[in-house]
């Protein structure tokens, strides 16, 4: 399996292509792809050009990027998906992942959408619209990172950035076929303080595991502000890819008992448990959803959690003003948010601590939990899962990935089959904290024994263009 960030990088500083001509080709596959797809919220192809001329001859030397519009780019206004914010001035400098992926020779062309404020599991907002899968344009490539994995998986640029406050980079990795990796809180250093303060971390998918950890090397380490950043020799372990000892396998459904999966879900997961079994040596614990936390639940305490923090950070007064220039599930949201009251706020926070150690004393130093990354078959581009159903938000049932936020533990979003709707499924794998480099070593394993196509139907590798 060939990987194009690689290919395309090592291409670049060996002076066989220009960044110019790698630009180029990707603003044409853009642009190409974008009216079907809808993923670029604003294009900024002449930045672009101009940056290719003198770009770094870094580890990522040439890789067309598209910027996650949550994110700041230097020059360019950060819109968060909201018509609260359609005039933003131009950020005055990068966010700390942007800049790092600048240093090493990307170069950015535009900003990727996401529904408002990255709050939903659907890419769609008021302001730019809807984003569309490109395994079946009907349904929706997940979010809050969909645009960047629509363009990813549909082959138009090598590297979209990505945020993972409850799911973000492992749900439309899922959805759209990639490798997605939510790693521990700290291994990303953050800074400032992100909106959902303790949840939220940077994260990386793409389509081959080699470019994941490629672009790992790039982003991983510490920044000054974060609490939770790791030393450089506490990240240089966590990262080592190696195949984790006298390794144990927990199954479930769901860690949180919202019912039974869709079928044709339960018969993918159920066939990539086998698969892993067979891959490790090793049967895996079925555990039952809703035993892993007896103190609370959750994926009901993130959304108290997030949908507080959020309301805070967008400012009271400013929401209540213009109300009705919000997304309907933005005011879903921040309802919770605005309703919450500073007991029911701290009792979530407290109680995360219990989950943090239920889950430690679970999964210990070698044990791996495997659930669907994706508790559905997808959805409609629009937010609604079935066609009758009210757009707007998405019910809990359908998500499988808020705890690991809530836990701070890494989690890895590998391709394991096809849902009936059409669009890929993913099977997720959580492991102990600091065990990045662990999971790491075993999405290799995955890959080398179940390959998957690198990019959706009728859309070439980026890296093809060289051959």
């Amino acid at each position: 399996m060939t990987s194009p960030i690689a290919a395309i990088a090592a291409s670049v500083r060996a002076k066989k292509v220009s960044a110019v001509e790698v630009a180029e080709e990707a603003i044409r596959r853009v642009s190409a792809a974008n009216p079907t797809l809808n993923f670029l919220s604003d294009e900024y192809f002449d930045d672009g050009r101009k940056d290719a001329s003198t770009v770094p001859m870094g580890p990522l030397a040439g890789v067309p990027l598209l910027v996650k519009d949550l994110e700041d780019r230097q020059g360019w206004p950060t819109r968060k998906g909201s018509l609260l914010y359609k005039d933003a001035k131009p950020a005055t400098e990068n966010s700390p992942s942007v800049q790092r992926l600048l240093d090493a020779g990307c170069i950015a062309i535009g900003k990727s959408t996401l529904p408002e404020f990255a709050i939903e599991g659907f890419t769609a907002n008021r302001q730019s619209g809807i984003t569309r899968n490109p395994w079946n344009v009907d349904y929706s490539p997940g979010g809050s990172s969909g645009g960047s994995a629509a363009a990813v998986s549909a082959g138009a640029i090598g590297i979209g950035t990505a945020t993972d406050g409850g799911g973000s980079v492992r749900i439309p990795a899922s959805l759209c076929g990639l490798v997605g990796l939510k790693p521990t809180n700290g291994v990303i250093g953050r800074w400032p303080a992100h909106d959902w303060i303790d949840c939220s971390t940077d994260g990386v998918f793409t389509t081959t595991v080699e470019d994941l950890e490629l672009v790992m090397s790039v982003q991983a380490g510490p920044i000054a502000g974060d609490p939770n950043a790791l030393s450089p020799v506490a990240l240089a372990d966590a990262l080592t890819v190696r195949k984790p000892q006298n390794v144990h396998l927990i199954a479930a459904t769901r860690t949180s008992d919202f019912g039974p999966l869709p079928v044709d879900v339960e018969r993918e997961f159920r066939k990539a448990v086998d698969q892993m079994e067979g891959l490790l040596g090793v049967s895996s614990t079925w555990k039952n959803p809703g035993t892993f936390t007896p103190g609370g639940d959750p994926d009901l305490d993130w959304f108290t959690i997030c949908s507080t923090e959020h309301m805070f950070r967008v400012g009271r007064e400013l929401l209540t003003a213009k109300w009705d220039v919000l997304d309907v599930a933005s005011q879903a949201f921040m309802e919770q948010g605005l309703k919450t009251s500073v007991d029911e706020y701290m009792a979530a926070r407290i109680r995360r601590f219990e989950y943090v150690r239920n889950y430690d004393e679970l999964l210990g130093q070698d044990t791996f939990l495997l659930t669907p990354a994706v508790a559905a078959a997808g959805w409609l581009a629009d937010g609604r899962v079935i066609e009758d159903a009210p757009v707007g938000q998405l019910p809990p049932e359908v998500y499988s990935t808020a705890v690991q936020n809530i836990l701070g533990l890494p989690a890895i979003s590998l391709p394991a089959g096809m849902l009936d709707s059409g669009v890929p499924f993913g099977i997720q794998i959580t492991g102990p904290r600091w065990s990045d480099g662990q999971l790491l070593a075993l999405a290799r394993e995955w890959e080398a024994q179940f390959p998957w196509p690198l990019n959706a139907p009728g859309y070439e590798p980026l890296d093809a263009f060289l051959k």
